[in-house]
């Protein structure tokens, strides 16, 4: 089996996650690390035994040895960062979200689709051994999605990363949180959104971003879905999802499932693994050995940005008349 050899943009809290996955993974090598500063790169890169290090994506995608980039980067960078990958002939997977607009988004799957390289986003909930149980259990008929009740809660007063250290950039409730919930409504009904609405808290006078936000979705299929998320909350962290539907409810936290009498699932023979981004990484590099479309393919999260930008126009007239 040839070695598939990754370049890895985006040392920060993410990157590690990935570095960290990528070494339960047979027959794939990171080769080349890429971040801001370079000293705090060379130092990761010298823990993983990584061997080129750089503070610049071209750096690495000159290296004819790189099959693949994993984009770890700034929100802001992302759509700009896969087209580059993609134009070296490098297949990649981005963090989500995709991009922080619509024409962004569009414009990668036009150049995946031209290009037939593998182009994936890290859409997270997909893999996750809860939401993949779920899902296996709606697409054999045994549970039909009534609401999908969310809450996406963090303590983000100031712009610090998941590790707790100072963020370059700042995240947004809207393109980044939110995408994975969108995505996977979409995802687990099996339908198109034909209802959005949305609604936002105060601006945050220093990170220029609501800290607070409310989303309505309904389904073609007839399933709704209502998601909370704040910056402004004080834990419990993170994100809890609660399935109602027509066979039972379900509470999933990443890759942990209860029922409503709050009995633990066990969720562990579902996939090789618990950890999420391992079985997302897996799931790009088999693409690129069966040289196939991938599940979370920048084509098929595509819709999700189509209502994310719904969303923003709304919450941007809704501004403008406040």
């Amino acid at each position: 089996m040839k070695t598939i050899k990754v370049a890895l943009a985006g040392a920060g809290a993410f990157g590690i996650k990935h570095l960290d996955a990528i070494k339960l993974i047979d027959g794939v090598e990171v080769v080349s690390l890429v971040s801001r500063e370079l000293d705090k790169t060379r130092e990761v890169a010298a823990k993983y035994g990584i061997t080129h290090v750089s503070t610049d994506l071209a750096d690495s995608l000159a290296l004819k040895e790189v099959d693949a980039v994993i984009l770890c980067t700034p929100t802001q960078m992302h759509a700009e960062q896969a087209i580059a990958c993609m134009t070296a002939g490098k297949h990649v997977q981005v963090e989500i979200p995709l991009a922080d607009s619509l024409s962004d988004a569009e414009a990668v799957v036009e150049l995946q689709k031209k290009s037939g390289l593998v182009a994936m986003c890290g859409h997270t909930r997909r893999f996750n051994p809860s939401h993949q149980w779920m899902h296996n259990k709606i697409t054999a008929g045994e549970f039909n999605i009534q609401q999908m009740d969310v809450q996406t809660y963090f303590f983000r007063r100031s712009n610090m990363n998941a590790l707790g250290q100072a963020r370059s950039w700042t995240d947004h409730l809207l393109w980044h949180h939110a995408a994975h919930t969108v995505d996977l409504f979409l995802y687990q009904t099996g339908g198109s959104i034909v209802a959005a609405n949305a609604l936002q808290g105060p601006i945050h006078p220093t990170l220029g971003i609501a800290m607070d936000m409310s989303i309505q979705l309904k389904s073609s299929s007839g399933a709704i879905c209502t998601l909370s998320l704040s910056f402004n909350n004080d834990g419990p962290l993170g994100t809890f999802f609660r399935y109602i539907g027509d066979s039972g409810t379900y509470i999933a936290r990443y890759d942990d499932l209860i029922d409503a009498k709050e009995n633990r699932i066990d969720v562990s023979k579902v996939d090789v693994s618990m950890n999420g981004i391992e079985l997302q990484d897996r799931e790009f590099f088999a693409a690129i050995r069966e040289g196939r479309e991938p599940n979370a393919s920048v084509a098929q999260v595509l819709p999700c940005y189509r209502v994310l930008s719904r969303l923003e126009k709304q919450l941007s007239s809704h501004q403008q008349g406040a």
